[in-house]
């Protein structure tokens, strides 16, 4: 498995992996299947950004990439038909590089809930992210490499990190949780369909 994207990805907000987006998402699959993986996140990075480090990273062949983009498209004010061009090449490098069979991406934050954003910002910003989140959907079709993931996000405070702006610790958890209770049933429904994962 391959985990892409941004300082969501990377685990900003708490302190260890284990904590973070992969160390729920692996140890939810560990307890069914022996799992290796890589992660490859970094703080600031756009969608673009991500797509120009990926084509220079070894590829080594992965069946399932997990991505966590988006907030700083937003951010940056990235036009939705762009991002989309862009999330495309993302997908593209990631089944032809990468060899990966199935792509989860999750959909777009809503950022008009971030608590570190003021009223004003988290309305434009949070319809910016709207905008974004459709766009993605609309891209996926029957048939399609790529399964959106909306996880229930819930940005309260108390999941959050303490600069408002990031996943906590209990965020992450629920996030984890359910990209791998995509990804369980997709394996379960491959199994009962060829006898292989």
């Amino acid at each position: 498995m391959l985990i892409v994207g941004d300082s969501s990805a990377a685990g900003v907000g708490v302190d260890r992996q284990e904590d973070a987006l992969s160390g729920h998402l692996v140890g939810s699959l560990a307890r069914n299947y022996t799992v290796t993986w890589r992660l490859i996140a970094q703080t600031g990075l756009t969608t673009r950004k991500l797509t120009k480090i990926l084509e220079t990273a070894p590829a080594d062949a992965f069946d399932i990439a997990v991505t966590a983009l988006g907030v700083n498209d937003v951010t940056r004010l990235r036009p939705a038909e762009k991002w989309v061009d862009e999330t495309t090449a993302l997908h593209a490098i990631l089944t032809k590089r990468f060899s990966v069979r199935r792509i989860y991406a999750t959909s777009v934050p809503p950022l008009g809930s971030f608590p570190a954003l003021p009223g004003s910002l988290a309305r434009f910003l949070g319809h910016k992210a709207e905008v974004l989140a459709r766009a993605l959907e609309q891209t996926t079709r029957t048939g399609s490499t790529v399964q959106i993931v909306q996880p229930d996000w819930g940005l309260d405070p108390e999941t959050m990190a303490s600069d408002g702006f990031h996943p906590g610790a209990a965020l992450y958890a629920r996030w984890g949780a359910e990209l791998a209770g995509h990804i369980r049933a997709d394996l379960t429904d491959q199994t009962d369909k060829d006898g292989t994962l």
